[in-house]
């Protein structure tokens, strides 16, 4: 279990506006049978290319907002560092063909760079695609610790809640979330990008990165299916308890099983289902889930 880190946030030296993560356009709606002239709102889509001392790593298809969170994230979850004390954020670059991203690690770091570099660009839905070396594909995170332990009415509570959190999935009905939840079921940090694995990055650097925010304190909701990568992230980052409004992958459910985490699907603000480990999840009356 990783020890709760303070706020230590890497300062940039050089950070450039974010382009807007949303585009605006006129279109066609058709409604009720009747065509009218409207404005519409779209995610946007970027290319945001991350080098770490000065080699280039990966190129992820993203919502460009919250990029110090991926920065983290993603190098933490892609086992680059362990700590976000060891990474310096250097600049965040705007091009008209991307964003570049780039990072100072320890020097030797750099072996684990080299290791994961990916040779192709990876898109907004894939967490392989691009991966040079397939017995790297597969990294299974160690064992989770104790964690907690919360109710089912908090689980329901928070699903019930993260709608009307998604604030930019209600103005372009096209992003994942991943959101963290304290105990009681409140929402505390959530974050949203076209890409699952990109949303739940961008959430493991804010809470890596956050005063408060522990990651073995609380539990994670997805807007996706739980791939096996994104338990991957999560127990990498040691999350105990993981619930996905969709379904787990096979591989997802072994891998969770493996390192001792909770793996919740089909999460309704009503029912869900439990597919490990269902100790941390408690009914009403005290038993489990």
């Amino acid at each position: 279990m990783p020890s709760r880190v303070e706020a230590r946030t890497p300062v940039p030296a050089v950070i450039r506006a974010e382009p807007e993560p949303v585009a605006e356009l006129q279109v066609e709606r058709w409604r009720a049978g009747a065509r009218e002239s409207a404005p519409d709102t779209l995610a946007a889509e970027t290319p945001v290319g991350f080098f770490f001392n000065g080699e280039p790593f990966a190129v992820m298809l993203a919502t460009p907002q919250d990029l110090e969170d991926f920065a983290v994230g993603f190098s933490l979850s892609e086992g680059i560092i362990a700590d976000p004390a060891e990474i310096s954020l250097l600049h965040v670059t705007p091009h008209d063909a991307g964003i570049e991203i780039h990072l100072r690690v320890p020097a030797e770091r750099m072996d684990a760079v080299l290791l994961r570099r990916r040779s192709i660009s990876g898109g907004s839905g894939c967490g392989l695609c691009g991966t040079a070396y397939l017995n790297e594909a597969v990294r299974r995170p160690g064992p989770v610790g104790k964690g907690v332990r919360i109710t089912i009415e908090a689980l329901h509570k928070a699903l019930a809640a993260l709608r009307g959190e998604q604030r930019l999935n209600a103005r372009t009905g096209s992003v994942h979330a991943a959101a963290w939840v304290n105990t009681d079921g409140g929402i505390t940090a959530i974050r949203e990008d076209v890409g699952r694995h990109n949303a739940l990055d961008k959430l493991i650097g804010a809470l890596r990165r956050g005063p408060g925010l522990d990651p073995a304190q609380g539990f994670l909701i997805v807007t996706s299916r739980a791939s096996f990568e994104m338990v991957q992230k999560a127990g990498s980052a040691g999350i105990t308890l993981m619930a996905a409004v969709s379904a787990p992958t096979a591989l997802a459910v072994k891998m969770a099983e493996d390192c001792g985490l909770t793996l919740v699907g089909f999460a309704r603000e009503h029912s869900h289902v439990v597919y490990t480990h269902p100790h941390r999840l408690l009914d009403t009356r005290g038993g489990r889930a």
